[in-house]
């Protein structure tokens, strides 16, 4: 018994006025992406700048908390000249139990700049500023300054 072999033959092709999509057809489709990209990213642009100032909140936090566990170590908080790199490096004071940052390192605020570290405050032992996102004092949103809270 032989067996019979069917070929497929592909299906026919359109016509090249049937083809792909027309001019107009692609011109709606960028025009819905458009508007729907000018209703939702200004939402997510400042959920975006929200979530830095979040997280320079956070950062400030943990450099409160390490100072803290230096001034317990040393009896003093460093100096507005050691800053906060005395929080990664040993001034050779006996005592010092560093490094008290996790990493070794001071990271910069979310926008890429130092943070400031002044002691003492205007109202408490120590102040640890974040300029925001423009780098310069004063501001609003989301160039507004980050300051540590008041102890």
């Amino acid at each position: 018994m032989r067996k019979h072999l069917r070929i497929r033959r592909p299906a026919p092709r359109r016509r090249n006025s049937e083809a792909g999509f027309t001019l107009v057809e692609m011109l709606v489709v960028i025009t819905i992406i458009g508007l729907i990209m000018a209703l939702v990213g200004p939402r997510v642009l400042n959920y975006l700048g929200e979530s830095k100032s979040k997280a320079a909140k956070i950062q400030i936090e943990s450099f409160s908390s390490a100072l803290d566990l230096y001034y317990l170590d040393l009896g003093r908080y460093p100096s507005s000249n050691e800053g906060l790199a005395a929080l990664t490096r040993s001034n050779n004071a006996p005592g010092w139990n560093g490094p008290y940052l996790r990493g070794g390192v001071v990271p910069n605020d979310p926008w890429g700049h130092s943070y400031i570290y002044r002691t003492p405050g205007e109202r408490a032992p120590y102040d640890i500023i974040s300029l925001g996102s423009d780098g310069q004092e004063g501001g609003s949103g989301t160039a507004a300054d980050i300051t540590s809270a008041a102890r």
